[in-house]
Protein backbone atom coordinates (compact mmCIF):
# COMPACT_ATOMS: atom_id res chain seq x y z
CA UNK A 1 0.00 0.00 0.00
CA UNK A 2 2.06 2.88 -1.18
CA UNK A 3 0.86 6.69 1.14
CA UNK A 4 -1.74 8.68 -0.27
CA UNK A 5 -1.70 12.70 -1.21
CA UNK A 6 -4.08 14.34 1.61
CA UNK A 7 -5.83 16.05 -1.74
CA UNK A 8 -6.66 12.72 -3.23
CA UNK A 9 -7.43 10.61 -0.45
CA UNK A 10 -9.12 7.09 0.23
CA UNK A 11 -12.95 7.30 0.56
CA UNK A 12 -13.24 4.60 2.99
CA UNK A 13 -10.26 2.88 5.23
CA UNK A 14 -10.92 -0.19 7.12
CA UNK A 15 -8.62 -1.05 10.00
CA UNK A 16 -9.20 -4.62 10.59
CA UNK A 17 -9.74 -7.67 8.64
CA UNK A 18 -12.21 -10.13 10.58
CA UNK A 19 -15.51 -11.12 9.38
CA UNK A 20 -17.33 -7.90 9.77
CA UNK A 21 -14.76 -5.60 7.68
CA UNK A 22 -14.11 -8.09 5.33
CA UNK A 23 -17.92 -8.29 4.33
CA UNK A 24 -17.67 -4.54 4.11
CA UNK A 25 -14.45 -5.27 2.16
CA UNK A 26 -16.62 -7.53 -0.70
CA UNK A 27 -19.71 -5.40 -0.88
CA UNK A 28 -18.29 -2.36 -1.38
CA UNK A 29 -15.97 -3.98 -4.11
CA UNK A 30 -18.72 -2.86 -6.54
CA UNK A 31 -19.92 0.19 -5.49
CA UNK A 32 -16.70 2.49 -7.07
CA UNK A 33 -15.61 3.51 -3.45
CA UNK A 34 -11.85 3.90 -3.51
CA UNK A 35 -11.20 1.92 -0.23
CA UNK A 36 -8.40 0.18 1.47
CA UNK A 37 -8.20 -1.82 4.12
CA UNK A 38 -5.72 -3.11 6.90
CA UNK A 39 -4.47 -5.74 9.43
CA UNK A 40 -1.83 -6.53 11.42
CA UNK A 41 -1.73 -10.49 10.83
CA UNK A 42 -0.13 -11.81 8.04
CA UNK A 43 -2.89 -13.52 6.50
CA UNK A 44 -6.68 -13.45 7.29
CA UNK A 45 -7.16 -15.59 11.06
CA UNK A 46 -10.72 -16.40 12.51
CA UNK A 47 -10.24 -18.05 15.83
CA UNK A 48 -7.51 -20.84 14.88
CA UNK A 49 -7.25 -22.36 18.23
CA UNK A 50 -10.97 -23.11 18.54
CA UNK A 51 -11.30 -24.91 14.83
CA UNK A 52 -11.75 -27.92 16.27
CA UNK A 53 -12.92 -31.03 14.22
CA UNK A 54 -16.74 -31.21 13.57
CA UNK A 55 -17.73 -28.17 15.61
CA UNK A 56 -20.10 -26.03 13.66
CA UNK A 57 -21.27 -23.03 13.24
CA UNK A 58 -24.08 -21.70 15.33
CA UNK A 59 -26.03 -19.25 12.07
CA UNK A 60 -26.84 -21.18 8.94
CA UNK A 61 -24.63 -21.04 6.03
CA UNK A 62 -26.77 -17.79 4.62
CA UNK A 63 -25.34 -15.93 7.39
CA UNK A 64 -22.43 -15.56 4.95
CA UNK A 65 -20.44 -12.29 4.13
CA UNK A 66 -22.77 -10.94 1.64
CA UNK A 67 -25.80 -13.35 1.24
CA UNK A 68 -28.19 -11.23 3.44
CA UNK A 69 -27.63 -8.14 1.93
CA UNK A 70 -26.99 -9.20 -2.01
CA UNK A 71 -27.51 -12.80 -2.63
CA UNK A 72 -26.43 -12.57 -6.56
CA UNK A 73 -22.47 -11.17 -4.69
CA UNK A 74 -19.87 -13.03 -6.19
CA UNK A 75 -18.62 -13.50 -2.64
CA UNK A 76 -21.11 -15.91 -1.43
CA UNK A 77 -21.08 -18.87 0.28
CA UNK A 78 -22.25 -20.75 -2.71
CA UNK A 79 -20.43 -19.46 -4.65
CA UNK A 80 -17.55 -20.09 -2.65
CA UNK A 81 -18.61 -24.06 -2.98
CA UNK A 82 -18.97 -23.43 -7.08
CA UNK A 83 -15.68 -22.39 -7.45
CA UNK A 84 -14.05 -25.05 -5.23
CA UNK A 85 -16.25 -27.64 -6.86
CA UNK A 86 -18.01 -28.93 -3.99
CA UNK A 87 -21.50 -27.23 -4.40
CA UNK A 88 -23.43 -31.07 -5.16
CA UNK A 89 -21.27 -32.35 -2.59
CA UNK A 90 -23.05 -29.65 -0.21
CA UNK A 91 -26.22 -30.26 -1.60
CA UNK A 92 -26.47 -33.68 -1.09
CA UNK A 93 -24.98 -33.07 2.69
CA UNK A 94 -27.97 -31.29 3.69
CA UNK A 95 -26.41 -28.84 6.00
CA UNK A 96 -27.60 -26.06 7.14
CA UNK A 97 -25.08 -25.29 9.59
CA UNK A 98 -21.42 -25.50 8.13
CA UNK A 99 -18.23 -26.86 10.44
CA UNK A 100 -16.57 -23.82 11.78
CA UNK A 101 -13.30 -24.84 9.44
CA UNK A 102 -14.94 -24.54 6.50
CA UNK A 103 -16.24 -21.00 7.13
CA UNK A 104 -12.78 -20.02 8.03
CA UNK A 105 -11.61 -21.50 4.38
CA UNK A 106 -14.80 -19.51 2.79
CA UNK A 107 -13.51 -16.58 4.62
CA UNK A 108 -9.83 -16.99 3.34
CA UNK A 109 -11.25 -17.66 -0.08
CA UNK A 110 -13.03 -14.10 -0.22
CA UNK A 111 -10.01 -12.37 1.11
CA UNK A 112 -7.70 -13.99 -1.14
CA UNK A 113 -9.91 -12.32 -4.34
CA UNK A 114 -11.05 -9.10 -2.95
CA UNK A 115 -8.78 -6.07 -3.86
CA UNK A 116 -7.66 -3.54 -1.32
CA UNK A 117 -6.87 -6.13 1.66
CA UNK A 118 -3.40 -5.21 3.24
CA UNK A 119 -2.27 -8.06 5.36
CA UNK A 120 1.08 -7.43 7.37
CA UNK A 121 -0.23 -3.66 8.08
CA UNK A 122 -0.15 -2.17 11.56
CA UNK A 123 -2.39 1.37 11.74
CA UNK A 124 -0.04 3.02 14.69
CA UNK A 125 -2.98 5.82 15.25
CA UNK A 126 -5.16 8.14 14.00
CA UNK A 127 -5.70 11.95 13.54
CA UNK A 128 -7.88 14.45 11.84
CA UNK A 129 -6.57 16.81 9.44
CA UNK A 130 -8.85 19.58 9.19
CA UNK A 131 -7.27 21.59 6.66
CA UNK A 132 -8.16 18.98 4.01
CA UNK A 133 -11.21 17.74 5.75
CA UNK A 134 -9.29 13.69 5.92
CA UNK A 135 -8.49 11.16 8.51
CA UNK A 136 -4.81 10.65 8.50
CA UNK A 137 -3.75 7.17 9.35
CA UNK A 138 0.09 6.40 10.80
CA UNK A 139 0.95 2.84 9.05
CA UNK A 140 3.38 -0.03 9.80
CA UNK A 141 3.99 -2.41 6.70
CA UNK A 142 5.88 -5.32 9.07
CA UNK A 143 7.92 -7.47 6.71
CA UNK A 144 9.98 -10.59 7.94
CA UNK A 145 13.13 -7.72 7.09
CA UNK A 146 11.63 -5.06 9.00
CA UNK A 147 9.32 -2.03 9.34
CA UNK A 148 8.59 0.73 7.12
CA UNK A 149 6.41 3.77 7.58
CA UNK A 150 4.28 5.66 6.13
CA UNK A 151 0.91 7.67 5.67
CA UNK A 152 -2.44 7.20 4.64
CA UNK A 153 -5.57 9.78 4.54
CA UNK A 154 -9.31 8.62 3.99
CA UNK A 155 -12.53 10.32 4.08
CA UNK A 156 -13.68 8.15 6.40
CA UNK A 157 -12.82 4.68 8.56
CA UNK A 158 -14.16 2.01 9.55
CA UNK A 159 -12.85 -0.14 12.48
CA UNK A 160 -13.41 -3.31 13.13
CA UNK A 161 -10.32 -4.53 15.23
CA UNK A 162 -12.81 -7.04 17.15
CA UNK A 163 -12.09 -9.12 20.29
CA UNK A 164 -9.09 -9.99 23.01
CA UNK A 165 -9.16 -13.34 24.96
CA UNK A 166 -10.02 -12.60 28.58
CA UNK A 167 -8.26 -13.81 31.57
CA UNK A 168 -10.01 -13.27 34.93
CA UNK A 169 -7.45 -10.77 36.91
CA UNK A 170 -6.92 -13.58 39.83
CA UNK A 171 -6.07 -16.24 37.58
CA UNK A 172 -3.59 -14.60 34.95
CA UNK A 173 -0.29 -15.19 36.90
CA UNK A 174 -1.33 -19.10 36.43
CA UNK A 175 -0.56 -18.51 32.75
CA UNK A 176 3.29 -17.85 32.87
CA UNK A 177 4.19 -19.87 36.49
CA UNK A 178 4.25 -23.49 37.00
CA UNK A 179 5.15 -26.87 34.99
CA UNK A 180 1.81 -27.30 33.47
CA UNK A 181 -0.49 -25.86 30.53
CA UNK A 182 -2.50 -23.04 31.78
CA UNK A 183 -4.23 -21.30 28.88
CA UNK A 184 -7.23 -19.54 27.15
CA UNK A 185 -9.61 -21.75 25.13
CA UNK A 186 -8.37 -19.27 22.14
CA UNK A 187 -4.84 -20.99 22.03
CA UNK A 188 -7.00 -24.80 22.37
CA UNK A 189 -5.95 -26.05 19.38
CA UNK A 190 -2.41 -25.27 19.66
CA UNK A 191 -1.73 -26.78 23.42
CA UNK A 192 -3.96 -29.85 22.74
CA UNK A 193 -1.40 -32.32 22.73
CA UNK A 194 -0.14 -30.60 25.82
CA UNK A 195 -3.59 -31.20 27.80
CA UNK A 196 -3.70 -34.92 26.67
CA UNK A 197 -0.98 -35.73 27.97
CA UNK A 198 -1.90 -34.57 31.66
CA UNK A 199 -3.36 -36.35 34.24
CA UNK A 200 -5.95 -34.12 34.95
CA UNK A 201 -7.47 -31.12 33.21
CA UNK A 202 -10.14 -28.54 34.47
CA UNK A 203 -12.24 -26.60 31.96
CA UNK A 204 -13.61 -23.04 33.59
CA UNK A 205 -16.67 -21.80 31.58
CA UNK A 206 -19.66 -22.80 30.57
CA UNK A 207 -20.21 -21.15 27.05
CA UNK A 208 -19.76 -22.87 23.91
CA UNK A 209 -16.26 -22.87 23.81
CA UNK A 210 -16.29 -24.17 26.97
CA UNK A 211 -18.33 -26.98 25.47
CA UNK A 212 -16.58 -27.78 22.61
CA UNK A 213 -12.98 -28.17 24.43
CA UNK A 214 -15.10 -29.90 27.05
CA UNK A 215 -16.38 -32.05 24.83
CA UNK A 216 -13.14 -32.41 22.71
CA UNK A 217 -11.09 -33.41 25.57
CA UNK A 218 -13.89 -36.01 27.04
CA UNK A 219 -13.60 -37.71 23.46
CA UNK A 220 -10.33 -38.00 23.51
CA UNK A 221 -8.97 -39.26 27.08
CA UNK A 222 -9.12 -42.59 27.28
CA UNK A 223 -12.04 -44.19 29.29
CA UNK A 224 -11.19 -44.79 32.94
CA UNK A 225 -8.82 -42.14 33.30
CA UNK A 226 -10.60 -39.31 32.07
CA UNK A 227 -9.62 -37.03 34.70
CA UNK A 228 -11.64 -34.12 33.86
CA UNK A 229 -13.67 -31.31 35.82
CA UNK A 230 -15.91 -28.97 34.23
CA UNK A 231 -16.81 -25.86 36.58
CA UNK A 232 -19.13 -22.55 35.84
CA UNK A 233 -20.09 -19.47 37.73
CA UNK A 234 -23.51 -20.04 35.94
CA UNK A 235 -25.75 -21.91 38.00
CA UNK A 236 -26.71 -24.36 35.10
CA UNK A 237 -24.69 -25.83 32.00
CA UNK A 238 -28.01 -23.69 29.88
CA UNK A 239 -28.63 -24.51 26.19
CA UNK A 240 -28.95 -21.48 24.19
CA UNK A 241 -31.79 -19.88 23.70
CA UNK A 242 -32.57 -21.59 19.94
CA UNK A 243 -36.14 -20.77 19.27
CA UNK A 244 -37.81 -19.45 16.03
CA UNK A 245 -38.91 -16.69 17.54
CA UNK A 246 -36.37 -16.16 20.00
CA UNK A 247 -33.95 -16.04 17.18
CA UNK A 248 -35.66 -12.67 16.12
CA UNK A 249 -33.36 -11.08 18.45
CA UNK A 250 -31.15 -11.10 15.86
CA UNK A 251 -32.76 -9.15 13.05
CA UNK A 252 -32.52 -5.36 12.04
CA UNK A 253 -35.72 -5.22 13.67
CA UNK A 254 -34.62 -5.51 16.87
CA UNK A 255 -31.18 -4.02 16.84
CA UNK A 256 -33.56 -0.52 15.63
CA UNK A 257 -35.85 -1.24 18.88
CA UNK A 258 -32.72 -1.82 21.29
CA UNK A 259 -30.83 1.12 19.56
CA UNK A 260 -34.03 3.17 20.58
CA UNK A 261 -34.02 2.91 24.15
CA UNK A 262 -32.64 4.61 27.02
CA UNK A 263 -29.10 3.78 28.30
CA UNK A 264 -30.15 1.91 31.54
CA UNK A 265 -32.62 -0.31 29.68
CA UNK A 266 -29.99 -1.41 27.08
CA UNK A 267 -27.65 -2.41 29.93
CA UNK A 268 -29.66 -4.40 31.72
CA UNK A 269 -31.07 -6.16 28.74
CA UNK A 270 -27.28 -6.77 27.69
CA UNK A 271 -27.01 -8.77 30.80
CA UNK A 272 -30.09 -10.34 31.09
CA UNK A 273 -30.42 -11.51 27.60
CA UNK A 274 -26.98 -14.19 27.89
CA UNK A 275 -29.18 -17.18 27.28
CA UNK A 276 -29.00 -15.72 23.56
CA UNK A 277 -25.75 -15.77 22.99
CA UNK A 278 -23.70 -17.07 25.95
CA UNK A 279 -25.32 -20.78 26.31
CA UNK A 280 -24.39 -23.71 24.58
CA UNK A 281 -26.05 -25.43 21.76
CA UNK A 282 -28.17 -28.25 21.84
CA UNK A 283 -26.42 -30.66 19.66
CA UNK A 284 -23.73 -29.76 22.12
CA UNK A 285 -24.90 -30.74 25.01
CA UNK A 286 -26.60 -33.80 23.60
CA UNK A 287 -23.15 -34.71 22.37
CA UNK A 288 -21.72 -34.56 25.56
CA UNK A 289 -24.73 -36.08 27.72
CA UNK A 290 -24.20 -39.30 24.74
CA UNK A 291 -19.91 -39.35 25.35
CA UNK A 292 -20.84 -39.61 29.17
CA UNK A 293 -23.77 -42.05 28.54
CA UNK A 294 -21.96 -44.21 26.65
CA UNK A 295 -18.88 -44.78 29.11
CA UNK A 296 -21.30 -46.03 31.65
CA UNK A 297 -22.45 -48.99 29.70
CA UNK A 298 -19.40 -51.13 30.79
CA UNK A 299 -20.63 -50.39 34.82
CA UNK A 300 -19.35 -47.36 36.48
CA UNK A 301 -19.28 -43.65 35.94
CA UNK A 302 -16.69 -41.71 33.82
CA UNK A 303 -13.98 -39.73 35.81
CA UNK A 304 -15.46 -36.90 34.49
CA UNK A 305 -17.15 -33.94 37.15
CA UNK A 306 -19.58 -31.29 36.02
CA UNK A 307 -19.85 -28.62 38.05
CA UNK A 308 -21.65 -25.52 37.69
CA UNK A 309 -22.69 -22.90 40.48
CA UNK A 310 -18.94 -21.91 41.26
CA UNK A 311 -16.17 -19.70 41.42
CA UNK A 312 -12.74 -19.90 40.57
CA UNK A 313 -11.33 -16.89 42.95
CA UNK A 314 -7.29 -17.67 42.55
CA UNK A 315 -5.32 -20.72 42.34
CA UNK A 316 -1.45 -21.57 42.91
CA UNK A 317 1.30 -24.44 42.06
CA UNK A 318 2.33 -26.14 44.67
CA UNK A 319 3.95 -29.59 45.30
CA UNK A 320 3.97 -29.63 40.84
CA UNK A 321 0.26 -29.55 40.74
CA UNK A 322 -2.02 -26.59 40.20
CA UNK A 323 -4.44 -25.57 43.40
CA UNK A 324 -7.74 -23.89 42.55
CA UNK A 325 -9.72 -22.10 45.12
CA UNK A 326 -13.20 -22.51 44.75
CA UNK A 327 -16.99 -21.03 46.15
CA UNK A 328 -19.75 -22.78 45.47
CA UNK A 329 -22.31 -20.12 45.03
CA UNK A 330 -25.64 -20.93 46.53
CA UNK A 331 -23.80 -23.70 49.81
CA UNK A 332 -21.87 -20.31 50.29
CA UNK A 333 -18.62 -22.88 50.95
CA UNK A 334 -15.03 -22.78 49.89
CA UNK A 335 -13.19 -25.94 48.64
CA UNK A 336 -9.86 -26.34 46.77
CA UNK A 337 -9.42 -28.50 43.16
CA UNK A 338 -6.07 -29.84 42.58
CA UNK A 339 -5.09 -30.44 38.45
CA UNK A 340 -2.73 -30.53 36.63
CA UNK A 341 -4.12 -28.09 34.12
CA UNK A 342 -6.45 -25.54 32.78
CA UNK A 343 -8.33 -24.48 30.27
CA UNK A 344 -10.06 -21.37 30.27
CA UNK A 345 -12.81 -20.06 28.71
CA UNK A 346 -14.00 -17.23 30.40
CA UNK A 347 -15.03 -15.45 26.89
CA UNK A 348 -13.72 -12.47 24.78
CA UNK A 349 -13.74 -8.20 25.59
CA UNK A 350 -13.66 -5.86 23.19
CA UNK A 351 -10.59 -4.06 22.27
CA UNK A 352 -10.90 -0.79 23.21
CA UNK A 353 -10.74 2.31 20.59
CA UNK A 354 -9.42 5.11 22.25
CA UNK A 355 -5.39 4.17 21.97
CA UNK A 356 -5.88 3.92 18.32
CA UNK A 357 -8.37 7.41 18.11
CA UNK A 358 -5.84 9.12 20.40
CA UNK A 359 -7.29 12.99 20.60
CA UNK A 360 -10.41 11.95 18.59
CA UNK A 361 -11.80 10.10 21.15
CA UNK A 362 -10.68 12.19 23.73
CA UNK A 363 -12.79 14.81 22.58
CA UNK A 364 -15.71 12.52 21.63
CA UNK A 365 -18.82 12.31 23.68
CA UNK A 366 -19.72 9.53 25.62
CA UNK A 367 -22.39 8.22 27.74
CA UNK A 368 -22.74 7.55 31.70
CA UNK A 369 -20.55 4.51 31.99
CA UNK A 370 -17.87 6.45 29.77
CA UNK A 371 -18.69 4.67 26.23
CA UNK A 372 -18.26 6.42 22.91
CA UNK A 373 -21.84 6.93 21.41
CA UNK A 374 -22.98 4.99 18.51
CA UNK A 375 -25.81 6.56 16.14
CA UNK A 376 -28.09 3.94 14.15
CA UNK A 377 -25.82 4.08 11.05
CA UNK A 378 -22.54 2.28 13.46
CA UNK A 379 -21.05 5.84 13.37
CA UNK A 380 -19.45 7.43 16.44
CA UNK A 381 -20.52 10.43 17.56
CA UNK A 382 -17.50 12.71 17.30
CA UNK A 383 -16.35 16.40 17.79
CA UNK A 384 -18.48 18.29 15.42
CA UNK A 385 -15.51 19.67 13.62
CA UNK A 386 -15.07 16.42 12.57
CA UNK A 387 -16.81 15.98 9.02
CA UNK A 388 -15.11 12.44 8.56
CA UNK A 389 -17.49 9.77 9.66
CA UNK A 390 -15.95 6.49 11.73
CA UNK A 391 -18.04 4.06 11.31
CA UNK A 392 -17.51 0.87 14.12
CA UNK A 393 -18.35 -2.85 13.48
CA UNK A 394 -18.20 -5.27 16.62
CA UNK A 395 -17.83 -2.35 19.14
CA UNK A 396 -21.68 -1.08 20.02
CA UNK A 397 -22.98 -3.97 21.80
CA UNK A 398 -23.91 -1.11 24.44
CA UNK A 399 -25.81 0.80 21.64
CA UNK A 400 -26.94 -2.05 19.60
CA UNK A 401 -27.16 -4.95 21.57
CA UNK A 402 -26.47 -8.66 21.75
CA UNK A 403 -26.37 -9.09 18.09
CA UNK A 404 -23.63 -6.95 17.25
CA UNK A 405 -21.09 -9.76 17.56
CA UNK A 406 -23.15 -12.55 15.70
CA UNK A 407 -22.17 -13.55 12.40
CA UNK A 408 -26.01 -13.13 10.86
CA UNK A 409 -25.94 -9.48 10.79
CA UNK A 410 -22.68 -8.30 9.61
CA UNK A 411 -23.48 -8.18 5.89
CA UNK A 412 -26.47 -5.88 6.61
CA UNK A 413 -24.37 -3.91 8.87
CA UNK A 414 -21.88 -3.72 5.67
CA UNK A 415 -25.05 -2.97 3.77
CA UNK A 416 -26.12 0.15 6.01
CA UNK A 417 -22.70 1.97 6.13
CA UNK A 418 -22.02 1.39 2.41
CA UNK A 419 -25.48 3.27 1.97
CA UNK A 420 -25.16 5.45 4.27
CA UNK A 421 -21.67 6.84 2.31
CA UNK A 422 -23.30 6.51 -0.99
CA UNK A 423 -26.05 8.01 -0.29
CA UNK A 424 -27.82 5.81 -2.65
CA UNK A 425 -29.65 2.64 -2.95
CA UNK A 426 -26.93 0.12 -3.74
CA UNK A 427 -28.20 -2.35 -1.13
CA UNK A 428 -32.10 -2.47 -0.83
CA UNK A 429 -32.13 -3.65 2.83
CA UNK A 430 -36.13 -4.33 4.41
CA UNK A 431 -37.72 -2.06 7.23
CA UNK A 432 -39.54 -5.12 8.46
CA UNK A 433 -37.47 -8.57 9.42
CA UNK A 434 -39.47 -9.71 12.47
CA UNK A 435 -42.82 -10.75 12.88
CA UNK A 436 -42.51 -9.60 16.56
CA UNK A 437 -43.06 -6.06 17.66
CA UNK A 438 -40.20 -5.10 19.69
CA UNK A 439 -42.33 -2.20 20.70
CA UNK A 440 -45.94 -0.12 21.11
CA UNK A 441 -44.67 1.86 18.22
CA UNK A 442 -45.59 -0.50 14.94
CA UNK A 443 -47.27 -3.34 17.48
CA UNK A 444 -50.59 -2.49 15.54
CA UNK A 445 -49.41 -2.97 12.17
CA UNK A 446 -50.40 -6.00 10.99
CA UNK A 447 -49.93 -7.36 7.36
CA UNK A 448 -48.93 -5.67 4.57
CA UNK A 449 -45.72 -6.83 2.49
CA UNK A 450 -43.66 -3.66 3.59
CA UNK A 451 -40.72 -3.50 0.75
CA UNK A 452 -39.98 -0.54 2.23
CA UNK A 453 -36.13 -0.14 2.32
CA UNK A 454 -34.39 1.43 5.10
CA UNK A 455 -31.67 3.28 2.80
CA UNK A 456 -34.66 4.76 1.63
CA UNK A 457 -34.04 8.56 2.59
CA UNK A 458 -34.30 11.66 0.62
CA UNK A 459 -31.87 14.23 0.46
CA UNK A 460 -32.08 16.91 2.96
CA UNK A 461 -35.05 19.44 1.75
CA UNK A 462 -36.75 16.64 -0.16
CA UNK A 463 -40.31 15.59 0.90
CA UNK A 464 -40.75 11.66 2.54
CA UNK A 465 -42.42 9.88 -0.10
CA UNK A 466 -45.90 8.84 0.88
CA UNK A 467 -44.92 5.35 1.98
CA UNK A 468 -42.77 6.01 3.96
CA UNK A 469 -44.60 7.87 6.67
CA UNK A 470 -46.23 6.47 9.85
CA UNK A 471 -45.03 3.17 9.07
CA UNK A 472 -44.40 2.43 12.39
CA UNK A 473 -40.96 1.80 12.99
CA UNK A 474 -39.07 3.63 15.22
CA UNK A 475 -36.87 6.48 13.53
CA UNK A 476 -37.31 5.74 9.91
CA UNK A 477 -39.39 8.97 10.22
CA UNK A 478 -37.43 10.97 11.81
CA UNK A 479 -34.04 9.80 10.28
CA UNK A 480 -35.59 10.38 6.82
CA UNK A 481 -36.34 14.28 7.75
CA UNK A 482 -32.75 14.58 9.12
CA UNK A 483 -30.90 13.15 6.55
CA UNK A 484 -27.45 14.88 5.25
CA UNK A 485 -27.23 12.81 2.22
CA UNK A 486 -24.31 10.98 0.67
CA UNK A 487 -21.27 11.17 2.74
CA UNK A 488 -19.20 10.98 -0.41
Amino acid sequence: MTPTDPTRPLDLAGIGIGPANLSLAALAQPTGLRAAWFEREPAFRWHPGLLIEDATLQVPFLADLVTLADPTSRWSFLNYLRHTERLYPFYFSERFHSPRAEYDAYCRWVADGVPGLHFGHRIDGVRWDSGHAVFELAVTRLTDTGETHHVTHARHLAIGIGTAPHIPGPLRHLTTQGPGPVLHSADYLGRRDALLAAGHVTVVGSGQSGAEVFLDLLRRRPEGLDGLHWLSRSRAFAPMEYSKLGLEHFTPDYTRYFHGLPEPVRDRLVTEQWQLHKAIDHDTLAAIHDELYRRTVGGGWPDAVLLPGVSVSGGRWTGGRLHLDLHHCEQDQESRLATDALVLATGYRERPLDPLLGALADAAPRDTAGRLLVDDRYRLTLAPDVSGSVHVLGAERHTHGVGTPDLGLVAHRAAVILNTLTGGARYPLPVRTAFTAFGLRGAHAGGGRRREAEFAVPPEGQALPRQYRNTGFPGLADKAQKSEGPLI
